[in-house]
């Protein structure tokens, strides 16, 4: 043992290999380790629940002498009374860790989690909780919980209120902090965080009744006439007057075009918009869902509407039958031709309202037996005789309703541009 003083630490040799520890006199368990490369660290080692422990407190330089002592005595004192200080630094570190970084470590577990979720949870993460994506997650208060919720609730993210998205942007919060709460400890083993803050809203949660909206089926003919319109004028402004393509309006053409495919198919936007070329098979007339919603791989037929459709989309190439410029891809946003539906159906209309609509036309007006419009739709049918006996994935054999369904729009559709001409329209009882 040696009087570990900063004369000594400055003279001390370096040992031909390996390391060599030198114990302070005064301090049990406090010493300095001298490397054969010349590096010198403080150390303490003691026992902690009779196991042997020793922790490298920091390097002679960054660490004075007395400085190192002191933290030394702190640390073997701790081991003294049965606290492990390697716990204690992942306790520390785990403190410190962002909800970014949780998000993070979320996604990358393997199979746990489908695209569509991961890019759903990455948007919540980086625009709704933005301000917070670099703050401790243990640091989330809830209040500060609260007060985000109400703000989403009543201006959202664009100054509309958006009680759905508050709703769904705490489920992910929720699930996020849950997470950590796993992962990470304190120095005793108890969760890094006792209490998620998002349960603290339990008495703001907003209960949204179910939605039922979809298109009056007095309006989808009129609908389907503005949706070919649209259409039709975007691929006639795709060539500028110098000749040149025009990619906006391929874009747009794009958006009208995946609308018109969900309100054929009764697809979800999202099955839709992410729809590759290689599970489209046009010549026998369908196409392949490998990853929806509910894990049921599905094959499903294509009417000769959407054939068509997909046709002419075929020879613009591309891995994505709705193809886009954009970072991913293909088309996430549909916003504009849902207004232009929007303002002909005479209510605010999203894309999960089209598959609304392709069920409500499937069994009001064309007299579809429900079982048949659940399984054109994915939804695999809960009874013991349907789930176990019916084909619930290729159902290519489910054309014809998927046909008569699409012949209807498309009367309708001939019937809004005849009356648009100015022609007297009266349509007959069938």
């Amino acid at each position: 043992m040696v009087k570990l003083t900063k004369s000594f630490i400055d003279k001390v040799e370096s040992p031909v290999s390996g390391y060599e520890i030198h114990w302070d006199d005064k301090v049990a368990g406090y010493g300095l380790r001298v490397t054969a490369g010349g590096v010198r660290a403080f150390i303490a080692q003691g026992r902690v629940h009779g196991k042997p422990v020793i922790v490298t407190i920091g390097r002679y330089g960054l660490y004075t002498e007395d400085k190192a002592r002191s933290k030394a005595q702190s640390i073997l004192q701790d081991m003294r009374e049965g606290i492990d200080p390697r716990d204690v630094k992942k306790a520390d570190e785990a403190a410190k860790v962002t909800l970014g970084e949780v998000c993070t470590q979320y996604l990358s577990r393997p199979g746990k989690l489908k695209a569509s979720s991961k890019v759903e949870i990455e948007r919540h993460v980086d625009r709704v909780f933005a301000a917070w994506k670099d703050r401790p997650i243990a640091s989330i208060t809830a209040d500060e919980a609260r007060k985000r919720y109400r703000e989403m609730a009543t201006k959202g993210l664009r100054g509309a209120p958006a009680p759905g998205q508050a709703n769904i942007s705490m489920t992910t919060l929720r699930a996020l902090i849950n997470y950590a709460a796993r992962q990470y400890k304190r120095a005793d083993g108890s969760p890094l965080i006792a209490h998620n803050p998002v349960d603290a809203l339990r008495d703001d949660w907003i209960v949204l009744k179910p939605r039922t909206r979809d298109i009056d089926t007095k309006k989808v003919g009129d609908v389907w006439h503005a949706l070919l319109t649209e259409r039709a004028m975007l691929i006639e402004a795709q060539e500028r007057k110098d000749g040149r393509y025009c990619p906006r309006h391929a874009e747009n053409q794009a958006g009208v075009e995946l609308v018109m495919f969900l309100l054929l198919t009764g697809a979800r936007r999202n099955e839709g918009a992410t729809l590759e070329w290689r599970n489209v098979n046009l010549d026998e007339g369908w196409f392949h869902l490998p990853d929806p919603k509910n894990a049921n791989p599905v094959w499903l037929p294509l009417s000769t509407q959407a054939k068509e459709l997909l046709t002419e989309r075929k020879k613009l190439g591309g891995k994505y039958v709705f193809g886009s410029s954009s970072k991913v891809g293909y088309i996430t946003d549909t916003r504009s031709p849902l207004r232009k539906v929007s303002e002909v159906a005479g209510t605010p209309i999203s894309a999960h309202d089209l598959r609304r609509t392709f069920v409500s036309v499937g069994v009001a007006t064309c007299g579809i037996d429900l079982h048949k419009i659940e399984l054109l739709t994915n939804h695999v049918p809960k009874g013991v005789t349907a789930k176990h006996y019916l084909q619930t994935q290729r159902l290519q054999y489910l054309a014809p309703e998927s046909q008569r369904i699409a012949d209807w729009i498309e009367q309708q559709g001939l019937i809004a541009a005849a009356k648009a001409s100015g022609a007297n329209v009266v349509q007959l009882r069938a």
